[in-house]
């Protein structure tokens, strides 16, 4: 009897069991299945969304987002009908993620101020260069070192001349007056001063010769202009042949500056056009003119070269210098915007246009003129509509994205 009751009693444990054991996941099941799924997500990109589970198209498995989760009632889900395709819809705290920025398309005025680095170079016409018309030895240099400043016929170096000194004994032996000059000696007189000339005495050595009445064996270069000495190639006890130059010496009174140009933007410098020079060094700014835009383009960045002429007081331009350039420059009035807000594909431009409430739609557009870092815009925009300035490749990545995925079976 006892025993009947011990094995009733197990039955009644198992059967229990059994119940309690079929009731509990079921009713798990029912407690997870309360749970509404909105979407699935890429982790690795939380803008990325869809409806059904799956894999992401960067290859990462979605994972779901649940109603009840932080952040699910903020988040967006497609955008509303009507939005065109490819169009994005984001929350605030992904925009902020992005660091995403908006300006308005504005109408810009007709004039433009283009801002260009300029470099300093001598003014070629303004250069000078000393040399030898004879062959002969140099004796001495005096204050010659590149940079200094010189005064006209200064004395930069003493050589000796054999042939030189020939010439001026012939000189003196043909002059009959004290200060020759073109128009009171006699031709064969002339003839002898037209040689000195050629062989590199200079107006000043020809009258301390005829003054002196003597030819002397040590024979000077003297510097042409005022100026400054740009090169030297000469060096005491050295002999020199006919033709060699010595010295480079440049008037600085009047400079050029030289700025390179793209070749789109070439035809709105004009010669004549006033610019203004500013030295960030010396805090101050001077006035130049276009020149010309010089022919050459350059094989490596493709640019043109841009020559305006400046005046130098106080030599405050010296060559190699660089210098900000701003020049006023006058093209068709329209619409522009940053240039950070075009994406360029080659063939096509396109721009992320803010429609509100955290959708932004791709637009394709006709770009004009590029000034500065803004662009014009001839087609796809209108005046006070908003555009993503800032952000724009990681929005033109998300609709990518979402376009090859809504392209999925």
């Amino acid at each position: 009897m006892k025993k009947a009751l011990v094995a009733i009693l197990i039955v009644a444990a198992i059967a229990v069991s059994y119940t309690l054991g079929r009731r509990h996941p079921q009713q798990e099941l029912r407690a997870r299945g309360a749970r509404r799924v909105l979407y699935y997500v890429d982790p690795m990109h939380p803008a990325y969304k869809s409806d059904k589970p799956g894999i992401a198209p960067d290859g990462m498995q979605l994972e779901p987002l649940y109603a009840d989760e932080p952040g699910a009632t903020s988040a967006t889900t497609s955008p509303p009908a009507g939005v065109p395709p490819g169009a994005i819809s984001l929350s605030s705290e992904e925009q902020q993620l992005i660091g995403m920025r908006t300006v308005p398309v504005e109408k810009s005025a007709a004039s433009r101020s283009i801002r260009l680095l300029g470099r300093v170079a001598a003014d070629d016409t303004r250069v000078y260069r000393v040399g030898s018309g004879v062959e002969g030895w140099v004796q001495q240099t005096f204050d010659d070192s590149v940079g200094t400043q010189v005064k006209k016929d200064q004395r930069l170096a003493a050589y000796y001349s054999r042939e030189l000194w020939s010439a001026e004994q012939s000189y003196l032996a043909g002059t009959y007056t004290a200060s020759p000059s073109v128009k009171d000696t006699p031709l064969g007189v002339q003839n002898v001063t037209d040689r000195l000339r050629n062989l590199g005495v200079s107006e000043a050595q020809l009258h301390a010769i005829a003054t002196s009445r003597q030819a002397s064996e040590t024979s000077y270069f003297a510097s042409p202009i005022d100026g400054f000495i740009l090169s030297r190639t000469i060096a005491a006890g050295e002999k020199f042949e006919k033709g060699m130059e010595f010295y480079r010496i440049a008037d600085l009174s009047r400079v050029w500056i030289i700025a390179e140009v793209f070749e789109n933007e070439a035809g709105y410098f004009r010669p004549g056009a006033v610019a203004r020079l500013t030295l960030p060094a010396a805090r101050r700014s001077l006035s130049a003119c276009v020149s010309s835009v010089l022919p050459q383009v350059d094989p490596a960045t493709r640019t043109l070269r841009l020559r305006l002429e400046a005046d130098n007081p106080r030599f405050v331009l010296r060559p190699d210098m660089f210098v900000d350039v701003d020049l006023p420059v006058s093209a068709p009035s329209g619409l522009s915007v940053p240039a950070d807000a075009v994406l360029d594909f080659g063939l096509k431009q396109r721009v992320f246009v803010d429609c509100g409430n955290g959708i932004f739609e791709p637009r394709e557009v006709e770009t004009g003129d590029h000034f500065g870092d803004r662009v014009q815009i001839l087609k796809g925009l209108t005046q006070g509509e908003r555009v993503v300035s800032a952000g724009t490749f990681l929005l033109d990545s998300e609709s990518k994205l979402r376009a090859a995925a809504s392209s999925r079976p």
